[in-house]
């Protein structure tokens, strides 16, 4: 089965370099899917030209408003734009429907007490127990990066493919096991060099290279002095993230 992946958003939470929000979009032909949904996805997917409702399931990888938050405006979108005729599935860490609620309720008071148009499902995904929603399955592992809930690293499998997200996070041995053997290891990588408290750098990243053994490993979530010295970084088997970009996993 192809998986294809496009980049809605690959920017940390303060828009550097311009950078939309966290969300990639993974076509597997037959079935679509979202892995994280920042606040900026809706307009993510518009320049990127995808209906959202061809997706059927968001996958979130932890609960900060960045990953997270575009659920508000999607709910929103969904019934009062799109007119979403069909369900959607909402996957994340425990907390993840009440934290959704409550957001949205804040936002736009009153808009989760309108009868929707379509089916919405909270799926809670626990670390080390795999999760089977269609025809993806999803094993998540709990990495070092405080949100009010568990932060996870995201393992998916689906047609014969591997596709590895290591959400936001410092380095943790999670990294290896989540990453093992995967066609395209996604890696948060904020900063260029040092220690960054709940963050990777490539400096430390690059120091356990190694040890990952992903066929290729994208970088992502960089900030602004990552961005500027992201083209010192030359490896055959490492990608650098931009908005939009389309790879073929």
């Amino acid at each position: 089965m192809p998986m294809k992946l496009t980049i809605v958003g690959c920017g940390d939470a303060f828009g550097s370099g311009g950078r939309l929000q966290t969300g990639y979009h993974i076509d597997l032909g037959d079935h679509r899917f979202l892995i994280d949904c920042g606040a900026t996805s809706i307009i993510g997917l518009n320049r990127c030209g995808i209906d959202p409702n061809g997706i059927s399931t968001i996958f979130i990888s932890h609960l900060h408003g960045d990953h997270f938050a575009g659920l508000v405006w999607w709910l929103l979108h969904a019934q009062h734009v799109a007119k979403r005729p069909n369900p959607l599935v909402v996957v994340g860490p425990p907390g993840i429907e009440a934290r959704a609620m409550t957001a949205a309720e804040t936002l736009f008071p009153g808009s989760t007490k309108v009868p929707r148009r379509y089916e919405l499902k909270f799926i809670e995904c626990h670390a080390g127990t795999p999760l089977t929603v269609g025809p993806v399955t999803v094993t998540a592992w709990e990495v070092s990066h405080p949100s009010g809930a568990p932060s996870h690293a995201l393992r998916f499998e689906a047609g014969g493919k591997i596709l590895a997200f290591s959400g936001d996070t410092e380095w943790v041995e999670a990294l290896v096991p989540v990453s093992s053997g995967a066609d395209l290891f996604i890696a948060e990588c904020y900063a260029f060099d040092g220690p960054v408290k709940f963050h990777t750098s490539w400096e430390i990243l690059e120091r356990n290279l190694p040890r990952i053994t992903a066929k290729h490993v994208m970088l992502t979530h960089m900030n602004n002095a990552m961005l500027a010295r992201r083209h010192e970084i030359s490896r055959p088997n490492i990608l650098l993230a931009e908005d939009g970009l389309v790879v073929d996993v």
